[in-house]
This record gives C-alpha cells, structure tokens and sequence, in this order.
C-alpha cells in the first residue's frame, strides 16, 4: 500500500471521527429543542395552579331537593325541558335558548324572547337583556343567575316559566296543564312519588325540582388544563412539559401579574360571587341593576332555601348563606363572576353578551377603563396593558380549559 493511499486514509478516517463527535455534541441540543419545555413556575405558581383542581370535584346532593338524584326525577326532568307545554304560548322549550349542540346556550348576545314581555317590565330587563348561560356544570354554582336572585337549582329552573318575557305561565296555569295532561301528570307522580297535590305552587315547583334534577346531571368534561395540573401534582415534569408552551405563559400570568385567579379560583375558575369589571349596565329601556336587584329579588322571593318549598327546611346547612346575605350599594351594576371551563363553547361573553371573542375579552382587561368601576368596587382590578404576546398567550391559556 502506498504511502499516499495510506494518508488518505488517515485523513478519511479522521474526518469521519469529527464529524461522529460533532453529531454526539449537537445531539442534546436538538433533543432540547424538539421536546417539550417546561417553565419554570415559582413555588407560589405552582401551588395557585393545583388549586385549580382537581377535577371533576365531588358534588354534593342538594338537600333542598330530595328529588335531584332519583331516576324517574331525572328522566322526567329531560323529557320537560323539550317540552313546549312548559310555555304559556306553546312556542318555547327550555331547550330552545338552552340548545344542547351549543353548551346549552344559544349563541346570542341576548336571547331572541316572545313578543308579549312587557316593555321595561324588570322581566324584560332581566331576562330579555343578558346573556343566556350554558348549563354544563351548573349543578357546581353556589347562586343562580346574573344577578344571584336564586339560591338553588330548582328555584332558578322556576323563574323563567313563570317570567311574562320568557315562559309566561302563572302558577295556576301551569299546574292545570300538568294535571291536565295524562303523561305530565304520570310523570309527576313517577318524579316525586306522590299524585299531583292540589296546590298550584307545589306542582310548579315540582316540575321545577325535577328539571333541576337533569340539569344537574349536566358535567363539564376534563380538559388539557386538567391533565398538565395532575401532572404537576404527581411531579410528573415529562407529562406536563406536553402542555403548550404559549398555554403555560398564559397560565403565568393569570396566577401571576395579571391577577385572575383572585376572582377565578378554585376548580370552576370562579369564587360564585359577583363583581362590576366596568361592563355598561344602563339597557333600553332602563337600567340593570345586577346584584342589587337580585339580593333585593332573592329577600322576597317565596322560592329560596328559607321556605317552604325546601325539602329539609331549617337543616339545609345551604340556607345559611342565603339567611345572612347583606343589601349593600356596591352591588349596583355587579354581575355574577362566571366559571372558565368550555369558555371557547360559551361566546359571547359578559351578562350582556357585549364581548364576541375571546380576543374581546382579553382586550378589555387589557385596556380597562378604571373610570367605569365604581369608587367602591373592585380595587384588584387594573389595566393589565398586555401586548400582543402576552394577550394570544393568556388566550392560549383560556382556550386550554374547554375540550
């Protein structure tokens, strides 16, 4: 062999050995740029995270309606709710702006109501001017409405069939057409094991009840949220660094800076109670008061947990918060601070349905205008003043809490 074939090869195989070595060295830096990351959350992060969590939670019975779990209670309770005899006019169901393809919403900012409803009647205001709430999950609430003027399931589920802007039904209407009708009156007496009585305002809440009970069969699904939250928990780090790098700068700043979790905490992303966030509250016609006027609704109401109508009374320990509720000015113009999850499913957004997308949203609290909260209101809030990283990654966030 010559030299020169010799020292050829020499060179060959060396070359071959550098270039072997520098793929060895560059082999972990594309591995750490093709897996995923985690960052790097503070012990304060981590531990406002996990408290979102976990989910599903357990749901405790309502006591105030012995009817929620029973079987024929429930089944009657979904066969009502598409039901247009539950209307005084025979044109509307529950389903029909609770539609179940949509989250069992309707898409609109307001819902399209009967034509009957009275012109600035608070009926009008109220039902006719917000926003339609989807149902998932509803069970999980601790008061019903915009406004809280309900403080259980059932007694929500009453007043739309006896408001003239939505349902129309009188108390004495709608208890004959359920003794009126074969199947209903079958059902009531499956639903609550007892013939339909004669007193009209108990057969109302009957029906009531049993639709409550579907309804509280409604749960809302797990979502990618959920599985980076229980992979934190269990130190999982591999599992959760799987969860979308935008998604974990947005959950950043909503547990840090941005300061939303002192209003969405918990495992449904909200505290149950009510807040103004600078949203417009004068309506054509009016204006809607919100909480106020549902305090002042809930205090006279005959359907709460301090009447008759519930089924343990006095030992419903749920009747506690509705006995030493307080009627306070800064109430004017709060609305209810609502839950996250299946947020993407839900537009629009706000009591009003002002807010189309959740760009929209986002932008609001971006841009907040102080000057619109009351001088008595919630001093948490600020413009956060997010550019635009900053806002698609909290919008990542968000849209990461629907599945």
């Amino acid at each position: 062999m010559s030299a020169a074939f010799k020292s050829a090869g020499v060179r060959v195989l060396a070359l071959c050995l550098a270039l072997s070595a520098a793929l060895s060295a560059a082999l972990p830096a594309l591995a750490a740029t093709a897996a995923p990351a985690l960052l790097d959350f503070t012990p304060d992060e981590r531990a406002r995270i996990l408290a979102h969590g976990p989910w599903p939670p357990t749901v405790p019975q309502d006591r105030s309606n012995r009817a929620e779990r029973r079987p024929a209670a429930v089944a009657w309770g979904r066969a009502l709710f598409f039901d247009t005899r539950l209307s005084a006019h025979g044109r509307l169901s529950c389903a029909s702006c609770h539609q179940p393809a949509r989250s069992f919403q309707d898409a609109r900012n307001i819902p399209d109501l009967m034509e009957t409803a009275t012109p600035g009647t608070s009926a009008t205001l109220h039902a006719g001017q917000r926003n339609t709430p989807s149902l998932l999950g509803t069970v999980h609430q601790r008061w019903w409405g915009w406004d809280g003027a309900h403080d259980s399931l059932w007694a929500a589920s009453l007043a739309p069939l006896l408001a003239s802007a939505e349902m129309g039904h009188t108390l004495a209407g709608l208890a004959a057409r359920v003794r009126g009708a074969a199947d209903l009156a079958a059902g009531y007496q499956r639903a609550h094991r007892q013939p339909v009585p004669e007193d009209d305002e108990q057969v109302a809440v009957g029906v009531a009840k049993a639709l409550a009970a579907w309804q509280a069969t409604l749960r809302l699904p797990r979502t990618p949220f959920d599985d980076f939250r229980d992979a934190l928990a269990r130190h999982d780090l591999r599992a959760a660094a799987r969860y979308p790098a935008a998604a974990q700068r947005g959950l950043r700043l909503f547990v840090g800076e941005g300061r939303c979790f002192f209003c969405h905490t918990g495992p449904g992303f909200s505290n149950g109670e009510f807040a103004d966030i600078g949203m417009p509250f004068f309506v054509p016609g009016g204006v809607d008061a919100g909480r106020h006027q549902g305090l002042l609704q809930l205090q006279s109401s005959a359907y709460t947990r301090l009447g008759r109508h519930n089924d343990v009374g006095a030992a419903d320990p749920r009747a506690v918060a509705t006995r030493h509720v307080v009627l306070e000015p800064r109430h004017f113009g709060e609305f209810k601070v609502p839950g996250l999850r299946q947020l993407i499913r839900s537009a629009p957004y706000m009591h009003n349905g002002s807010l189309a997308t959740l760009q929209d949203v986002v932008q609001h609290y971006s841009a907040l205008n102080e000057e619109r909260l009351h001088a008595d209101g919630e001093r948490i809030l600020r413009p956060l003043h997010l550019d635009a990283g900053q806002r698609a990654d909290l919008e990542a966030f968000l849209r990461s809490l629907s599945r």
